[in-house]
């Protein structure tokens, strides 16, 4: 056989007969043992394989999927049984597959009911030899076993499968119930034993122990096959599918009366299904010189001898797959006019509906206003903004008062068009009838011009409604949809703020270049709408109906609270995802009342830097704070959470950086889970200093290191991906708000300055000051010749350079300027207000 091993170019043949080994174009003084030769080669073999290959396939329809999927959800084992996990921890199976060999274990344990008396659950690595992770009797509780199963360490080495079983003939499951329960093992493992397995697991067997395989990895499914319990094709599954090999671990109990896991009317029903395993075969490629020795002769002999070539081949095993399915929500197919169904769970769905049906439950046909509201479409008619994207508008507006505007609606539409000036085209509430409404927009043109999106919003204010019928609680809820795809040539967010101040509700259309601005018209980014094209636009028809009748919900609006939130903008979260961290840390400032006397908001940004994107008392209203947050610089690298939460101890959550005494404080850190192994003591350091911590982790962070920084009280949310923030905000809030009613101390942290001591004192506090400071908060620094200084006395100090001053305790010397001597030695005092810092 011949090989090139790697990319050394060192070519190795072994020679058809003999026992001998001749290393070909190698340095005389390199000696290769067979062993080590034959180790390399298989390294070689296996290398670049790619893991995720799917290595099972269940032959079933999606829908199906879909069903297994929510019976696995549903499944649940409560009885009186030991069961027994007997992990692979060789290298064959590598440090990568044991973990999940790891995560399949705890999804088996989410379903089981552990308790003394009921399911006890062990485990077992095995490599070279077994050794014993913990016992059945040493956890009580499901959060314990899976606290521990995730401790497991890999262990390494050879691949000892019968060492193991041979353990467990001779010492039992350890710490079960013997054979009073039904014993359950679990054998995760390729298959690829350096023993005979036959014999050993046919004894456990024999002793009533039901044995399942799961394969990992590239398993040989022979071996498996030869290890599990009849009937085989019940008892061997594939770990790699985590949900499905529980689907099927559960199924079998439930058949085998160990465990009922399903409600009544879930099936366990066969399906044919699939499996592959990844074999190395050899094929005869030809003749090669070799040389060969001989015991009897020093002689060497050359010859021609056969070597072969090695491929990777995928053999594919077909069999039956027993799995539980459940009916699903969707089967009553309940979504109407062309609704999809989607199902999220074993008994809810929802329905993806057409644009005209996607108001109402189920896609009925009503998508009727019910609120009283007076709503002004606002179109772009400027040349920036096309005539294309103007008739999308006009269509747009036609769809929605077909779908909207119907006979017991109390909602009033007009629509006015702008460019340089503001054409009401149809006043609100002029039409009645849809027909006549539709009709209209169709005589509507396009102008061209200049975008002055400003001037349109003062303009619509003023006269865009006519004269609004009734006053205060009598008058209907006015809004303006503006929807362009151009950038003002003009000045927004003053006009904006006039809008909004007579009480109109503004909403905004567009696409994703406009975002920003149409942020700042509106106040927040849960008042935008983007799309990308025809069809996406006309989806947002039941999104704009809710923004309309919604009413924005308060947060803590009376609360008082210096609130900082830490944004992770390190190279494993992305500009994109930081993009959608803003997004939702501006939803979350709009549910506060920002004012130095209610809340205070500050950002802090990390990345390869820590960086404070502005403080406390930077911004002094929420719209300052809105623009603030949309600016946020990305700064890429690699992040250290635990810096940028010291960061906040020492710079921002400090009087000196605007935090308030005797007003609650809060961290929120939101963090995709990189660099936060460093975070604990920090964090906990605010803790004790009276600032609340709260982590948003988003995608598969490291769970064990958020839990440690989110502390004893769990402040921890977990989000499974950015897109999904917004789902969490009321949570967020929730919290939040809660914090801002909790009990302060006046003096944590402190308020005084220049390590002055804080001292609590008649429901109050004072500061001690050390060292020369004075003033409230030890700001200010003594003067030593103030007690000696008249009110409106002139003072004359006379120094000559190179000598030192009276007293000792400062020198004027050569090269030192007057000014900068005087301000050196009377640094921290107050001037007289006559006096300035010149």
């Amino acid at each position: 056989m011949s090989r090139t091993l790697g990319g050394s170019g060192k070519t190795f043949a072994w020679a058809s007969r003999g026992a001998w080994w001749s290393q070909m174009d190698l340095p005389s003084h390199i000696n290769m043992p067979s062993f080590l030769l034959l180790e390399a080669i298989c390294i070689v073999l296996f290398a670049g394989v790619p893991p995720s290959l799917l290595l099972q396939e269940v032959h079933v329809s999606k829908e199906t999927i879909g069903k297994i999927s929510v019976a696995s959800k549903m499944m649940w084992c409560s009885a009186a049984v030991d069961v027994l996990f007997l992990m692979d921890g060789s290298h064959s199976v590598g440090k990568g597959s044991f973990e999940r060999s790891k995560h399949f274990a705890i999804t088996v344990c989410d379903a089981l009911d552990i308790k003394p008396r009921k399911v006890r659950v062990g485990a077992i690595q095995f490599s070279s030899a077994p050794r014993l992770e913990f016992p059945l009797d040493a956890f009580s509780t499901q959060q314990e076993v899976k606290a521990e199963i995730k401790r497991m360490v890999f262990k390494g080495g050879r691949t000892e499968t019968s060492l193991a079983l041979k353990y467990l003939l001779r010492k039992g499951f350890p710490g079960g119930r013997n054979a009073s329960v039904p014993q359950v093992l679990i054998i995760v493992t390729d298959g690829r034993s350096q023993g005979h397995v036959a014999l050993p697991a046919k004894q456990l067997k024999q002793r009533g122990v039901t044995v399942f395989t799961v394969g990992i990895r590239f398993p040989r499914w022979e071996e498996l096959h030869s290890l599990a319990s009849e009937p085989r094709e019940r008892h061997v599954l594939m770990a790699e599918q985590v949900e499905d090999a529980a689907n099927g671990l559960f199924s079998t109990l439930s058949g085998s009366a160990i465990c009922t896991t399903t409600s009544p009317d879930c099936k366990v029903q066969p399906h044919p299904c699939e499996r592959k395993t990844l074999e190395t075969v050899r094929e005869l490629a030809g003749l090669a010189p070799c040389w060969r020795g001989s015991r009897s002769t020093d002689a060497v002999l050359a010859a021609l001898c056969p070597f072969s070539s090695w491929k990777r081949v995928f053999f594919t095993h077909p069999t039956t797959c027993y799995r539980t399915s459940c009916p699903g929500p969707c089967d009553s197919q309940p979504c109407q006019n062309g609704g999809t169904c989607v199902p999220e769970g074993p008994d809810r769905y929802r329905c993806l509906c057409p644009p005209a049906f996607g108001g109402e439950a189920n896609c009925a046909p009503n998508l009727s206003l019910e609120c009283r509201v007076d709503v002004l479409f606002l179109l772009a008619s400027s040349a920036d903004a096309t005539p294309e994207g103007f008739q999308w508008a006009k269509a747009f507006v036609k769809r929605f008062v077909r779908a909207a505007l119907t006979g017991d609606s109390r909602a009033r539409v007009g629509v006015a068009r702008y460019g340089a000036e503001l054409t009401v085209a149809v006043p609100v509430g002029e039409y009645q009838d849809v027909p006549d409404l539709v009709r209209s927009l169709d005589s509507l043109p396009f102008d061209g011009g200049a975008t002055l999106t400003g001037r349109a919003l003062r303009q619509a204010a003023e006269r865009g409604f006519g004269s609004a019928p009734g006053t205060g609680l009598d008058r209907p809820r006015r809004a303006v949809v503006l929807m362009t795809e151009a950038r003002s040539q003009d000045e927004v967010a003053g006009p904006a703020g006039f809008a909004r101040a007579r009480e109109l509700l503004l909403l905004g259309m567009g696409s994703e270049d406009v975002r920003a601005e149409l942020e700042v018209i509106t106040g927040g980014p849960e008042r935008v709408l983007t799309y990308t094209g025809p069809r996406d636009l006309f989806d947002q028809i039941p999104k704009l109906q809710g923004k309309l009748c919604s009413r924005p919900r308060p947060g803590c609006q009376a609360q008082s609270l210096d609130l900082v939130f830490m944004l992770d903008a390190s190279v494993s979260v992305g500009p994109e995802n930081f993009a959608q961290m803003q997004s939702f840390v501006r939803s979350c400032a709009l549910r506060f009342d920002v004012n130095p006397d209610v809340t205070q908001i500050g950002l802090v940004v990390y990345g390869g830097l820590v960086q404070t994107a502005f403080g406390l008392d930077t911004h002094l209203s929420r719209a300052a704070v809105l623009r603030a947050l949309s600016q946020a610089p990305y700064l890429g690298g690699v992040g250290s959470a635990g810096t940028a939460l010291l960061h906040i101890y020492d710079k921002v959550m400090t009087v000196q950086g605007g935090a308030r005494p005797g007003v609650p404080k809060a961290v929120v850190v939101v963090t995709g889970g990189s660099g936060v192994e460093d975070a604990a003591v920090p964090a906990q350091k605010l803790r004790e200093n009276g600032v609340s911590v709260l982590v948003v982790g988003v995608g598969p962070v490291l769970r064990e290191a958020l839990r440690r920084l989110a502390g004893p009280r769990d402040a921890l949310i977990h989000v499974a991906t950015y897109a999904d923030l917004s789902h969490h905000q009321d949570a967020l809030i929730e919290w939040m708000c809660r914090e801002a009613k909790q009990p302060v101390n006046l003096c944590k942290p402190s308020p005084c300055m220049n390590e002055g001591a804080c001292v609590l004192h008649s429901g109050s506090y004072r500061c001690e000051c050390q060292g020369g400071w004075e003033g409230p908060h030890c700001e200010n620094r003594e003067c030593g010749i103030s007690s000696h200084i008249g009110a409106g006395r002139v003072v004359s100090v006379l120094l000559f350079p190179g000598t030192v001053a009276k007293g000792g305790s400062r020198a004027l010397t050569e090269g030192v300027s007057l000014r900068s001597f005087i301000r050196q030695t009377f640094s921290g005092c107050p001037l007289h207000p006559r006096c300035h810092a010149g």
